[in-house]
């Protein structure tokens, strides 16, 4: 068995569980009528970065296909490190407030319904595939105009230093 020494073993902690407790206290902030995304350390601001939103960006998303990018609190549930947008980070719409609504309106049936509530209840992926729309994410590729089908979109250099920072679980919040 190796060994290793006390300092190796401080050294190790130093480095590694500052990313560690970081990760818990982080939470991004979405402006959209502001076109900003801010990156919260500790209820603190860590970083701003300009946004793209959906074509349609007024108002909360309510359908498939409608252009618009939701509004509420949201988690990241997946990271795609294989992304035709450079990097991106998959939100977990929708939730459930989006799916009683949807229920209401008779956008989805109960059982979908009932599976977006059971995935946020675990944290995992939500039902993307629903007459609500899914599959909403933060991506690269220019954050210079309103041109994603729903998606908040940043520059590639942003979304590359947001993708290394970011953890899956992280709330992010949408604001109008």
């Amino acid at each position: 068995m190796p060994r290793v020494s006390v300092r190796s073993l401080l050294l190790a902690c130093l480095v590694v569980l500052p990313l560690v407790l970081s990760a818990a206290d982080q939470r991004i902030v979405v402006f959209k009528g502001e076109r900003r995304l801010e990156l919260q350390q500790d209820g603190k601001i860590a970083k701003t970065y300009r946004i793209g939103l959906g074509f349609a960006p007024s108002g909360p998303k309510t359908k498939q296909g409608d252009g618009r990018t939701p509004e509420g609190t949201y988690y990241v549930c997946v990271k795609n490190a294989h992304s035709q947008f450079t990097l991106s980070l998959g939100l977990s719409y929708p939730g459930p407030g989006d799916a009683a609504r949807g229920l209401t309106a008779g956008t989805i049936t109960k059982a979908q319904h009932a599976a977006v509530v059971a995935a946020h209840k675990r944290r995992t992926t939500p039902p993307w595939n629903t007459g609500l729309g899914g599959e909403i994410f933060i991506h690269g590729k220019g954050s210079g105009s309103d041109w994603t089908l729903g998606c908040i979109a940043l520059d590639d250099a942003d979304i590359k230093e947001l993708f290394a920072t970011i953890a899956t679980g992280t709330v992010v919040e949408i604001r109008p």
